[in-house]
Formats: structure tokens, sequence, C-alpha cells
């Protein structure tokens, strides 16, 4: 078992979390999430012993190992079958059928067990790494977006491999599928806070959102009684009779916590210009072909027609030619043989995951985008890099020290400039957050043209997918049905089940019973009934007792002025009669002002419980 205890850690004046406390328990599979720049990495380097925190400290049992998957290459041996061999443990170094398994799973084919490392795509050299992290069965396992370099066979690979894992895990990734596939736990970095639930992504994001409603509706109430506090304060702080109620009032309101607001934070707001478009087809692709090899092309004889308000998904493995493909449609290759035939009216928006070397370091952010198209001006540019989440300042930043996932967004932003009816998109999530890949999916799912996607992200693939490019067996075929369809005639062929049958999670939550919005409705009206019968007189009487006290302060006041006049013209007898009555009227307000804090104390206390009752009503209707 892992212990974190009052971690904090921050960059300069930017504090990424504070004061963190969790465990991670036995076999736990946890999912880490929070917004990028939020300290993820940061956590797992920590946790990896590659950073110190600030302060606070980390407990591991003795003899507990950590395999965390470099992004750093240092290959030492001449083939990639004997580099994984190096992953295994002493006890299992004969056990090479072990590294078979994992290579094969993870996409190397029978002929690059033999290749140099050296020779591998960067994407291959992390599986590599994988490999051997995964062989070495540490007791804890970091892995930080793994999926970005898997293809979807080694993703549906590794989620049915994770899930039978016998140790612990912890995992980064903007796939929120591939995330609530394998997880048991997860653990949120959120406003500098760190909390883990049990559960999916789903729970944990509604659980935040609940929280944060009931904070604010706190707040409110809060600063309401606030209001109301400081109004009788300021109301009776001169009547010397009220001063004991006026000072516990004082008292009341000191104790009262002022809840700040909750800054509002920034998602991806953005949708893309849609171009009108009444032809009745976009495109019509006959007998496209494109290859290395004339014999064995990479693209063969490909036909297809793509229709307004299609959503086509391009899937298949990494090195299979999906990319090639979108280039062909884009534009940007030329086919040896067939043809591509646009409609006049269409106009194609492409982006490409490697597009990202096309900027020019040397310009800001809103530069890039605004000479993206001669009709965007300044302002518009700012308006788009400021949807992109670059506000203000952040729009003056220099391409050239942009992260990749910034640079992405850049891409995306220049997308936005010009109106477009058919969107061409290359494994568009790849560097976003779980928030900016919910945005990117909406927005894609209220263009009003045609998409055309490779993606390798199931969830995505469910959400959009109408027609599917399948690139499988050396073949390219066209699939006309969605995602789960394709799944349901076992279109893989692994015996992986469907990304939305999730791992069996233990919930040692107590679940709510769950109550219509009618119902909510009637119990609301019956407590406010209820409240209302038990406070009202109370309430009425307190108003009396106010409106009396306040009557009888000033025939008081009036009294000691009579008083005064008897007093100076030595009218024994008038002076006798204003005793008298000064007497009765300071009764009476003693009397009242009695009742009146008794009654002010009970009505707070029969308050709070209906208010409790209202509250959880307005959690459970939010919920």
């Amino acid at each position: 078992m892992i212990s974190a205890d009052n971690l904090t850690k921050s960059f300069g004046a930017s504090i990424l979390f504070e004061n963190a406390c969790f465990k991670i328990n036995r076999r736990e599979r946890v999912g880490l999430v929070g917004r990028n720049g939020h300290g993820k990495t940061t956590l797992f380097r920590i946790l990896a012993g590659l950073e110190e925190p600030d302060s606070g400290k980390i407990s591991f049992p003795k003899n507990y190992r950590i395999g965390y998957v470099r992004q750093s290459i240092a290959f030492t041996e001449k083939t990639v079958l004997a580099e994984g061999r190096k992953g295994l443990p002493d006890a299992d170094e004969s056990q090479y059928w072990k590294v078979d398994k994992i290579l094969a799973g993870l996409g190397f084919s029978p002929d690059d067990l033999q290749r140099n490392p050296g020779e591998l795509s960067g994407g291959f050299q992390v599986r590599l790494n994988l490999t051997k992290e995964l062989l070495s069965e540490p007791d804890l396992l970091l892995l930080d977006e793994p999926t970005n370099y898997l293809d979807i066979t080694s993703i549906r690979w590794i989620k049915r491999f994770l899930i039978n894992w016998p140790h612990e895990v912890f995992i980064i990734t903007h796939d929120r599928g591939f995330m609530d596939a394998i997880v048991t736990h997860v653990m949120g970095i959120h406003r500098q806070r760190v909390r883990k639930i049990t559960g999916n992504t789903e729970k944990y994001y509604m659980q935040i959102a609940l929280e944060e409603e009931i904070h604010e509706k706190t707040r409110t109430n809060e600063e309401k009684r606030r209001r109301e506090i400081e109004e009788f304060v300021t109301r009776f702080r001169a009547k010397a009779r009220l001063a004991g109620m006026v000072q516990s009032r004082v008292k009341t309101l000191n104790k009262l916590v002022k809840r700040d607001k909750l800054e509002k934070l920034k998602n991806l707001d953005f949708s893309f210009r849609n171009k009108p478009f009444a032809g009745k087809m976009f495109a019509s692709v006959t007998d496209l072909t494109y290859g290395y090899n004339e014999n064995n092309p990479l693209i063969p004889h490909v036909s297809l027609t793509i229709a307004p308000k299609d959503r086509i998904c391009v899937i298949g493995r990494n090195g299979a030619g999906k990319t090639t493909f979108l280039k062909l449609l884009g534009g940007v290759l030329t086919p040896d043989t067939g043809g591509i035939s646009y409609h006049s009216d269409v106009s194609a928006g492409y982006f490409e995951q490697t597009n990202v070397s096309s900027l020019d370091d040397s310009r800001t952010i809103e530069e890039e985008i605004l000479y993206t198209s001669p009709d965007i001006d300044r302002q518009i540019a700012r308006n788009i890099a400021g949807a992109m989440l670059f506000e203000g300042d952040s729009a003056l930043k220099k391409i050239g020290v942009l992260s990749g996932g910034e640079k992405s967004r850049v891409m995306l932003g220049k997308l936005l400039c010009q109106p477009i009816n058919l969107l061409i998109l290359d494994e568009p999530s790849n560097h976003f957050d779980m928030e900016s890949c919910d945005a990117l999916l909406a927005a894609i799912d209220n263009f009003d043209g045609a998409v055309v996607m490779v993606t390798h992200n199931e969830l995505f693939l469910h959400a959009i997918a109408e027609r599917l490019i399948v690139f499988q067996n050396n073949e390219i075929s066209v699939f006309e049905g969605d995602y789960q369809r394709f799944l349901d005639m076992d279109g893989w062929g692994d015996g992986v089940d469907d990304i939305s049958a999730q791992a069996q999670i233990p919930d040692s939550d107590a679940k709510l019973p769950k109550i219509n919005k009618k119902e909510i409705r009637r119990l609301r009206s019956t407590i406010i009934s209820e409240r209302g019968k038990s406070l009202n007189p109370l309430e009425k009487r307190i108003a009396e007792l106010e409106k009396r006290i306040d009557v009888n302060e000033n025939q008081l006041r009036e009294l000691h002025t009579q008083m005064q006049t008897a007093s100076e013209k030595n009218d024994g007898k008038l002076i006798s009669q204003m005793s008298r009555q000064i007497h009765q009227c300071q009764s009476l307000i003693d009397r009242d002002f009695e009742e009146f804090e008794t009654l002010s104390e009970t009505l707070e206390s029969l308050r709070i419980p209906f208010d409790q009752r209202l509250q959880e009503l307005d959690t459970m209707e939010s919920a």
C-alpha cells in the first residue's frame, strides 16, 4: 500500500496541488485525471522518485518496486527481441514466451523482433520500453498517456492485459473510454486539491459538479444570512436594552466562515464554421491506388462516396496507411491510379497529426491565426485564440515555446478561420485533456457538414461513426454501419468486449435511492408547508415584539424628557407620576426583550433542519 501525506508541489507562484493525502491499496487500478498543466505528470514523477515534493512525504512498503514507462530512449541490444528480454525478472529469465506475447500484443510483427531497436519509429520505441516495464512485473505500474503510441488493436489488447494485472496500476490517459474500462478508482487534481473516489470518470465528474453546486448554494445562503445579521446589528446597535442581542449577533457574525466564490474554469468552447452545401454528393473516390510497391500498394483500389453529413471513421493498425489515405483525400498526396472527384462547392478543412511542424516558431499565436485567411482581422484572431484557451496576453506567446497540446490547439484554431463543409481529421484528440476531448467531440457532433476522421479512441468511434473505412489484414474495406455493429460482427476477432463493457468496480459508497423530479417537487412543497406552519407564528410574534419594543423605547425617551422638565420645575407630584410610568414602560421593554431573545433563538434552531432537508432535495434533483 502506498500512502501520501500532505504533498504540496508548486512551480514559482503557481501551486499544482496542496496538502494532498491519498492511498493506493493492493490491486487497485487508479486513473488520474485533471486538466493539462495541473500536475498529473509531476505527481507521477514524484511517485517514481524523479522529483521531490515541496513538502509532505510518500510511504512505500519495504522492497516495493515501481515501473514508470520513460519517454527517453536508451537501447543497448541489437534486436528488439533481445532488448525486450532485458525486462524479464531474474526468476523468469528463461521464459522468453512472455516477451513474444507482449511484443505481439503491442503490435510487433515477427519480422520486427529481429530489427535493431534504433530502426523503430518513436512510437514503437516507446512500446518497447512499455514491454520491458510490463515484463518486469513491478508492484506499481505508472502509465502516462500510453494510448498516444498505440493503435486500436493494441489498445484493446493492453486494456485486457491491465484488467488482469495482479498488482497496482496508476494511469493517465485522455481516452475516457479506455480509462473507465480499466480503473477501479479515479483520482483527480482539481483546484489544487487531490481527491480519490471509487468508480469511474463519470462518477468523479458528477461528484465534483455536485460538490461545487452545493458550495455555491451554501455560499449564497451564508452571504444572505450575513447580510441579515449585519442589518440587525446596524438597526439595533444604538438601543441599550438590545445590547445583549446585538453582541450575540456580532459574535455569530465573527464565527461565520467566508467562502470564496469559485473561479470559473475555462474549457474549449467552439464550433466549426459551416459552409452551406446544396449538392447531393460531396466526393467520389474511384479505384484509388497509392503505394510504395506496385505489386503490393499501401492503398489498394479503394472506392467510396462521401455524402453530406456523413460521419466516416478510418480505423486499423498503425502503419497500415490510414494517414496516407487522409493525405490523399486532403490533396496533400497525388494517387498513383484512380482519383477523387469533389463537388465544386466542397470546402475542406484538414487537421493532420504532424501538421504542427507547419507552424512558424517565430510567430505569436495571434499572428499564426491571423495569417491563416485574408478575411481574419486581429479581433477575430483574438476571439479564436480565446476559444482555444489562449486568452489575453497568452495569445502573444511565441509558437516556439508551446507544448505539443498547445500547438494542436493552435492548429485547431486555424481550422476555425474558414467556412468549411468537409472535415478531414487525423487523430485530433491526441495531446488533449479529457475536458478538451469532450469539447472537440461536441463540436464534431454539431458540425453540419461531412466528417472523415482517423481515430483510435473507441469512445469517439461509438459517438460519431456511422460508416467505417477498415484497414485490416492488408486490405481496405468500407463497412456500412456504426462501430458497435462492426464489433458485434467480430470486427477485430480479438475476443475483447465492447468498450462499453466496463471493468467490475467495487463500490463501497452508499447509494441514495433515486427519486423522480415530480416526487422531489411534492416533498419540497410538503417541507415548505411544514416550515411555514412551524415558523410563521414565531416570525409573526417576533415582528410584533420588535414593533412594540421600538414603540416603548420611543415612549421611554419621551417620559425621560418629561421627567427632566418635572425635575426642573421641582414638581414632586409630576415627578412621582413620571417615575411610575417610566418603571412600567421599562418593565414592558424588559419583558418583551426577554421574549424576543428566546423566540429568536428558537426560530433559528427550528429553521436549520428545514433548510437542510431542502438542500438535500436540491442535491438529489441536480444529481
